[in-house]
């Protein structure tokens, strides 16, 4: 059954154009990105910086809670902090036996080619708060219990992990009281006892009327370093909170209140901040109740980008609908996950059984929005993976609003089960430029269909796609190396999955595609290809191998540009394919111009 949370959002999404409740923000759903997440309530945002993405952890409220009620954590990501991959859950309380209540507040940290998620905890044998570490191979999971016991235990929570620039890293947590220990290397022990932080009103500001607790300072600490400077930056005052900080020349004090950050806003009486740059560009997430149903107790999670004070102080942030500019642009020409959206309305998420998440539980006028769509000289067809266990319904592709102009519509029919999957095709007229893509879903009552994933086919002189699994989604399918060890990896600029050239003995070594059977001679084809290194910063580019009548030759699609370890970087160029005789063979691959450093290859198209 539709829980409460989707049935409101739905008919708030599609009737009220934007409403403030006092204490509450309805966002209009055609404008607003934030909060991130509308199809459950999440709470207490810890994001990560990883290979060129944005990993968002939360935690989860559930619906209709009257208190802290939270079983499971989530994980979201996006490269362009507009539209949003849901990655499910990949840990719960059940990842820790000997927990058994209370998934709350964490914060993931990355070291040693892993992913440590430390998470206060109900311990079941001491019925105390503690923290645990769950740890993965993958920012997205799946996390088990590292230890198997807590890492500390003394009734408080909301741990936070930093990192120094020597290498040392402090866990930080505390509600009523703050303490820190130094972890070690290994990041599932530490080194001596927990040291209390004296909270004192010169280093967290002064509180009145409480004499139990005379400074600001509550709970959620997120510390990090900038310029030298270690800021400490915390839910300040409940009830309700607001976000305040303090700065240190080291990691341990002495601290001094600087002041607010985010006043207090939005409807939920807690707030807990994460802060990171990202493209160049800082971020500030936080949580509040701005989702219908939303309060104390269903919480979600929203990000402003902000810039710091020419001093280094932060700035005042306010909470908004808008949220962030979208960074780039999305590009509907190759997969694109169903699940990766600006803006969802009545729809709901669930793990697929060809791998990943769908969107599932979708009814008559339910729409999925995604912001930023680069169509270019336009669209000739749309391709979507769905499942429907009914009669199926029909999906329209809209620009610019939920009822905004038509430019295709994909009749589902039955495939026989929920997880029973089958692609379709449908022509697209109208769709060039770039523009927000609605997928609004009609049919007769009932759940109509589920959504896996879609791909736009492009129009004009360059003719249709010619590489298969150009999104990588499909692990190796279709791609073969020319040298080395061709293999899937999780480093993806969009989507879960990219691949890696490891083991390359020579430059011209990479993956590569045969492409013979496709090429039409004469014909001008554009090519895009996001590259990155695995160390190094080799210059790259994209090459077409043509043999004809015996002779073999080599055009290169795209300039060569010099690709990095800490992002990805994009490969494009227009290039005349022509050859005289009979071809023989055509292949699409992507080398360096030196050097053998491996190669993440991802989102490749040759059209």
């Amino acid at each position: 059954m539709r829980s409460a949370l989707r049935t409101i959002l739905r008919l708030v999404g599609l009737l009220v154009p934007s409403v403030l409740v006092p204490g509450v923000l309805f966002p209009a759903a055609a404008g607003a990105d934030n909060p991130i997440v509308q199809t459950i309530y999440t709470a207490d945002p810890a994001p990560l910086v990883h290979n060129g993405r944005v990993y968002l952890y939360t935690g989860h409220d559930e619906d209709g809670s009257t208190y802290f009620t939270m079983r499971d954590w989530r994980v979201y990501s996006s490269s362009d902090l507009a539209n949003w991959t849901d990655h499910g859950s990949p840990m719960s309380l059940a990842t820790f036996a000997w927990a058994d209540a209370n998934a709350w507040a964490g914060h993931v940290a990355h070291r040693n080619g892993r992913f440590y998620w430390y998470v206060p905890v109900r311990d079941r044998a001491t019925g105390s708060m503690a923290i645990g570490v769950g740890v993965a191979d993958s920012p997205t999971g799946p996390f088990r219990d590292a230890i198997g016991r807590p890492l500390v235990n003394n009734n408080e929570i909301d741990p936070n992990v930093f990192i120094d620039d020597n290498g040392q890293a402090y866990l930080y947590w505390g509600n009523p009281r703050l303490w820190y220990v130094r972890l070690n290397p290994d990041m599932i022990s530490y080194s001596g006892s927990p040291t209390q932080i004296p909270l004192t009103t010169a280093g967290f500001g002064t509180r009145t009327g409480n004499p139990n607790r005379p400074t600001l300072y509550e709970e959620g600490p997120w510390v990090f370093k900038r310029n030298g400077l270690y800021y400490n930056v915390f839910a300040a005052e409940c009830c309700s909170e607001f976000i305040g900080y303090s700065t240190a020349p080291s990691a341990t004090g002495p601290w001094t209140y600087r002041g607010t950050i985010m006043p207090r806003q939005g409807g939920s009486f807690t707030n807990h901040a994460g802060i990171i740059d990202f493209n160049g560009g800082s971020y500030f997430f936080y949580h509040n109740g701005a989702l219908p149903g939303g309060g104390g107790y269903t919480r979600s999670v929203a990000v402003e980008k902000f810039t710091y004070n020419a001093d280094g102080t932060f700035p005042t942030i306010n909470m908004t609908t808008a949220g962030p500019p979208q960074i780039g642009t999305l590009d509907p020409f190759v997969r694109q996950e169903a699940e990766t959206t600006a803006w969802a309305s009545g729809v709901e998420t669930e793990p697929a059984a060809e791998g990943g998440m769908n969107v599932g539980f979708v009814e008559n006028g339910d729409y999925l929005k995604v912001k930023g769509v680069a169509f270019g000289d336009g669209a000739s067809s749309f391709t979507a993976r769905v499942a429907s266990a009914t009669s199926g319904g029909r999906i329209e592709l809209r620009l610019g609003s939920a009822t905004g102009t038509l430019v295709g519509t994909c009749t589902v029919s039955g495939t026989g089960g929920w997880q029973t999957w089958s692609s379709v095709t449908c022509p697209v007229s109208g769709a060039t430029g770039t523009r927000d893509l609605y997928l609004r879903f009609a049919g007769g009552s009932g759940y109509l269909l589920n959504l896996d994933w879609w791909r736009f086919t492009p129009s004009g002189g360059s003719g249709g796609e010619l590489l298969t699994n150009g999104s990588m989604e499909n692990g190796t399918t279709g791609w073969t190396t020319s040298g080395g060890t061709l293999s899937a990896a999780d480093v993806a600029h969009a989507g879960s999955r990219s691949l890696l050239n490891s083991g390359r003995t020579a430059a011209w070594n990479g993956p590569h595609q045969n492409v013979t059977a496709r090429l039409t001679n004469g014909r001008t084809y554009t090519t895009s290809v996001w590259v990155r290194s695995q160390s190094g910063t080799p210059s790259a580019k994209a090459t077409l191998t043509i043999t004809a009548n015996g002779a073999t030759s080599y055009l290169q699609l795209t300039p060569a540009r010099a690709v990095g370890a800490d992002g990805w970087t994009e490969l494009t160029g227009t290039a005349t394919v022509s050859w005289t005789g009979t071809l023989t063979n055509a292949s699409f691959y992507v080398e360096t111009v030196a050097g053998t450093d491996g190669l993440y290859v991802d989102d490749a198209s040759f059209r």
